[in-house]
């Protein structure tokens, strides 16, 4: 995560103050729109992310990184997705659904989304069997 810094909405700024938006506010917009599209099938976060989650707190944010580049906000973000599914397409479709959502959401100008897939998920004979109930 970011060092605690808040990104700015320059064209927001008025008579009223100024709008800041927090890294962590980005990573969980980001990471809802990638588990929205079709052939992800989770956020890869790391160690700390999974205990956390484990001791039952819902991290929405896993697996997203932030970074606030000259260009604008730089989104990384870690993935396993569906066995049969087209990698490309899906990344694509992933960066597509982040960037409209922050750009609906935030206003927030984008840089770069950089999709990493870190494995694949096999559907396992439970899966399939609860599938077909």
């Amino acid at each position: 995560m970011s060092e605690n810094q808040l990104t700015e909405l320059e064209e927001e700024k008025n008579e009223l103050g100024k709008i800041e938006i927090s890294p962590e506010v980005i990573e969980v917009i980001a990471g809802l729109a990638a588990t929205e599209v079709e052939g992800v099938f989770s956020l890869r976060g790391n160690f700390a992310a999974g205990v956390v989650e484990r001791l039952g707190r819902k991290n929405h944010g896993k697996g997203v990184k932030t970074d606030l580049g000259e260009d604008g906000v730089n989104i990384s973000i870690s993935l396993i997705m569906n066995y049969g599914v087209s990698v490309p397409e899906v990344a694509k479709n992933v960066q597509t659904n982040i960037q409209q959502a922050l750009q609906t959401m935030t206003s927030v100008k984008i840089g770069d989304i950089n999709v990493h897939v870190l494995g694949i998920h096999f559907e396992t004979n439970e899966e399939n069997a609860e599938q077909e109930l």
